[in-house]
């Protein structure tokens, strides 16, 4: 094609991995599940034509947990995906193939999926970039819920600047996604070129409230704010009233779910990953009461954050509560020494953005004194990705990490 002098895709000749969720044309795709096993599509989800038609090329498929439910990537199909900073430990979830790959130099980019951190949590178990969109910036299909506003697909790589360029390949409308919309997609890309912080109104959210975080995790991440400092932003400590959202978390998670997967659990249910199932038995048992507070509270969130991104341009958290745990695990039992409730719960400081459909960004930060990568988490307002974009440049230009490699392929 270059010889040629055809005209040349944004991501011409570059290799991406495509998770094992979305459908690719002669390729098996199993969702992780029994059910799926042998299950190869006749045609590609959106998102993958997109990155074709852009020049990339799908080089194979990644795993991930059971349709993927859960924050480690084990399943009955394949097993498990492990850390390659530390073999012993998860990759964290549910994009946990597509991190690996990146952070093993497989792939440059890889397609993922986000629900409650599942592109940004093993973003930050790997070390490396995963960006949630809002939702209807990357259009999904095909779709059992064409108008899921809590599900999204976006791109991960080793570099906010990648990570930039693959989200304008897929951003965009398209009629088979009746939540898609336009936008200006050399936005994204403008918004990493020559990266400052200068002036961006920083808010260092912390635990946010919804979440015991592990002490060393919490320091690295808050250490991080000196970086912005340097940088020209102001910071200061704040975060939203987030009361209420654990139950819109769990209300929502299982009607969902219901959505999606309850008529597999006639014939399927003994086969399925235990903590899906209970995850649909439980949304099973919901009232329409339920369901109605859980939207009302969601709206409150809503409001609560859109008024708190009037005096703020960015909130910061760390990605994740914990740092990776053991792969036998499906969860973190214990937070500084705290019960945690259920495998959910350990996740809500990506979760309470998903719920207010915000887009949100894992970039890598620091390293435990085992040499674990911690992720920080940015958050921006309602389809502002350049903002997040650009606060994530900014830091990456001011403490670089894309040399550090895992020790599996150092």
């Amino acid at each position: 094609m270059t010889r040629r002098s055809a005209r040349l895709g944004p991501l011409h000749g570059v290799p991406v991995s495509i998770k094992d969720l979305t459908p690719t044309r002669g390729i098996r795709t199993t969702w992780g599940s029994k059910i799926y096993e042998h299950h190869v599509p006749t045609e590609d989800g959106l998102v993958v034509e997109r990155l074709r038609a852009a020049g990339a090329i799908v080089i194979g498929k990644t795993n991930t947990p059971e349709f993927g439910a859960g924050g480690n990537t084990r399943n009955a199909v394949f097993g498990p995906t492990l850390n390659p900073w530390n073999l012993a430990l998860t990759c964290g979830g549910s994009t946990g193939g597509g991190a690996v790959a990146l952070a093993t130099g497989m792939a440059p980019l890889a397609q993922g999926s986000d629900l409650g951190g599942s592109l940004r949590i093993p973003a930050s178990f790997c070390g490396v970039v995963g960006l949630r969109p809002s939702p209807g910036l990357v259009p999904v299909w095909p779709h059992p819920l064409a108008w899921d506003s809590y599900g999204v697909q976006g791109p991960m790589a080793r570099t906010v600047e990648d990570v930039a360029l693959m989200l304008a390949a897929i951003a965009g409308p398209d009629a088979r996604s009746p939540i898609s919309y336009a936008v200006d997609t050399r936005a994204f890309t403008a918004a990493v070129k020559r990266p400052s912080a200068r002036g961006l109104r920083i808010a260092w959210g912390g635990d946010l409230g919804v979440t015991p975080v592990d002490d060393e995790v919490l320091g690295i991440a808050r250490n991080a704010m000196a970086v912005f400092r340097k940088v020209g932003a102001r910071i200061s400590d704040e975060h939203p009233d987030l009361d209420g959202v654990n139950d819109v978390v769990l209300i929502s998670r299982g009607a969902r779910m219901v959505g999606l997967h309850e008529e597999k659990l006639a014939k399927w249910r003994d086969v399925m990953q235990e903590h899906l199932v209970r995850n649909i038995d439980y949304g099973l048992e919901l009232t329409a009461a339920n369901i109605g507070r859980c939207e009302r509270q969601r709206s409150v969130l809503s409001s609560r954050f859109r008024e708190f991104f009037g005096r703020h341009d960015v909130i910061a958290t760390p990605t994740t509560a914990v740092p990776p745990f053991p792969v036998e695990a499906w969860y973190p039992t214990k937070i500084n020494g705290q019960p945690v409730a259920n495998y959910i719960s350990w996740v809500m400081l990506t979760y309470a953005f998903t719920v207010v459909g915000l887009p949100a960004i894992s970039i890598p930060c620091g390293f435990t004194r085992d040499g674990l990568p911690v992720g920080l988490q940015l958050a921006g307002r309602w389809r502002d990705e350049a903002t997040v974009l650009r606060a994530a440049a900014a830091f990456e230009s001011a403490a670089p990490w894309a040399d550090r490699r895992p020790p599996v392929v150092a």
